[in-house]
């Protein structure tokens, strides 16, 4: 699983970095910190990110919900 930051051309480098942790699940606190910047300054980056607009999707490779069927090395053979 991967995520994808759609519109990250419109923030500046601070700004994706601390979307991109945000969008990971990270605090504020443990961003500030991985950044060497206050929590203060990750606040106001990812609220300056947010009025830019962007959106945060998950890429989900193949089929791992199975939604549209099983595999063939899954299926049940009949007779």
């Amino acid at each position: 699983m991967q995520i994808e930051i759609r519109g990250a051309e419109r923030l500046s480098f601070r700004e994706r970095q601390v979307v991109s942790l945000k969008e990971m699940g990270y605090t504020s606190e443990e961003i500030a910190g991985r950044l060497k910047i206050s929590p203060g300054t990750v606040a106001t980056l990812f609220n300056r990110a947010r009025t830019k607009g962007y959106e945060v999707v998950i890429v989900i490779p193949g089929d791992p919900l199975a939604l549209f069927g099983e595999s063939d090395g899954d299926e049940e053979k009949g007779g």
